[in-house]
């Protein structure tokens, strides 16, 4: 019988490398796309531990899931940096590029 291929490897493989890649929009739709990759990972992973000897395409998954833990890592990273933003300087500060400039100064001592 030939080996069958895992049903969600290829898309957790897809959404771990978006994830990494849209870190920088503001880290939430990248964390969105890390945690359904970990959680298809997790039902492909469930599924070929059953029966290992059906599917050929596990390591795609696991690579795929790495790369959704590497992502998931970067977008809580991202979500708090800018919640450090957003409490240190305040959204108006962020928006005027001035009032940001004296508020660096500021905590530099300068």
């Amino acid at each position: 019988m030939e080996k069958q291929k895992l049903p969600n490897a290829q898309a957790v493989l897809i959404l771990g490398i978006l994830s990494i890649l849209t870190c920088c929009c503001y880290g939430v739709i990248g964390l969105i796309l890390a945690i359904i990759a970990i959680v298809l990972a997790k039902k492909d992973k469930k599924l070929y531990l059953e029966t290992p000897e059906l599917y050929s395409n596990y390591s795609n998954l696991n690579t795929g899931r790495i790369l959704a833990i590497i992502g998931l890592v970067l977008n809580i990273l991202t979500v708090i940096y800018f919640i450090w933003l957003i409490a240190t300087f305040g959204l108006e500060g962020m928006q005027d590029q001035q009032l940001m400039e004296a508020r660096i100064k500021e905590m530099l001592g300068q």
